[in-house]
Formats: C-alpha cells, sequence, structure tokens
C-alpha cells in the first residue's frame, strides 16, 4: 500500500501548524488513518537533558528507540549525514490513509498554501509552485490562480484534501 501524501506549505508564522492540526482532528473524526511529517529548519531535540535516551544519545548512541506499552519513537542522529529526503522518511511509514507533511516547500506533492497577514512574507508561493493546489488565508487575496479558502474553513479545505487524494471521489 502507497501512502497518499498532502502538504501544508508557506512561510513562517503563516498558519500552518495550527491548520496541520486542525485538519488531523477533523480527518480523523471522518474515519481516516492520519500520520503527519512535520519539517524542521533548525537544531531542535525532542529528548530532554537528563532523560536515559538523551543520556545514551550524548553518549554517541546512532539511534536511541524509546519504547513504552503506549508508544515508541525512533531517533537518529545525522551526525555527518545529509538530512534525508522527504521521500526517504516517507518510507518508514507504517500504512495509513494519509501522510499530512507540515512544510517542504519544494518538493513534489500536492499541498495547501497558508497566508496570514502576520507571516514572514507576504511572498507567493503560488507564483512558481504548480504542486499547491489552494491557499488558505486570514485576509482577502485578488489575482490567485488557484481557489482560496478562508484559514478557519478547516471542513472545507478537508473536503478538499479527500478530493485531490482521492480519499473521497
Amino acid at each position: 500500500m502507497t501512502n497518499r501524501v498532502f502538504g501544508i506549505t508557506g512561510w513562517k508564522n503563516s498558519g500552518k501548524t495550527t491548520l496541520a492540526v486542525k485538519l488531523v482532528a477533523e480527518l480523523v473524526q471522518r474515519g481516516w488513518n492520519v500520520s503527519t511529517i512535520k519539517h524542521a529548519h533548525h537544531d531542535f531535540d525532542i529528548d530532554k537533558e537528563g532523560t536515559d535516551s538523551y543520556r545514551h544519545r550524548k553518549a554517541g548512541a546512532g539511534e536511541v528507540a524509546i519504547v513504552s506499552d503506549r508508544r515508541w519513537a525512533l531517533m537518529h542522529e545525522l551526525k555527518a549525514e545529509q538530512e534525508p529526503a522527504l521521500s526517504d522518511i516517507l518510507k518508514r511509514f507504517s500504512p495509513c490513509d494519509l501522510i499530512l507533511v507540515e512544510g517542504y516547500k519544494r518538493e513534489a506533492h500536492k499541498k495547501i498554501e497558508t497566508r496570514r497577514l502576520e507571516g514572514r512574507s507576504a511572498e507567493r508561493l503560488t507564483v512558481n509552485d504548480p504542486t499547491i493546489v489552494a491557499v488558505a488565508s486570514d485576509h482577502a487575496l485578488a489575482d490567485e490562480t488557484v481557489p482560496v479558502f478562508d484559514l478557519d474553513d478547516v471542513a472545507g479545505l478537508a473536503d478538499l484534501i479527500e478530493h485531490e487524494t482521492g480519499l473521497r471521489a
């Protein structure tokens, strides 16, 4: 089974994460099994100093798995490796109905672009990216070549994702 992939992209502070969270909740409520990928542009850490797994990583372990009866996580230190391609990360996912990808502006999957007046940039990504199939914005937009949704129209955007990914005809 090949997982369906759909993205949310936009500049910093454009509402990507808020929209992603709302869309996951909406799509799961509709009965879909949804997984997510969040691209970070900085040195992030999901592990806290002092925990056993943090100590394992700091001691030099290349991969550390944390496993309990409720969840598991695998951390991989890149060290001298390049950041993996989105396609490599997608291969690691278990089968699901949809993988919602936040970020990855330059990848070839279909996406919604988010825009907010308070966003870092007003530059339109739709101008040079034919994979953007809609814009979700908190303000009126003129001269857009793709459908424009209100940033809070979660049901309408979920309908669009279901249609674009083939989850619904």
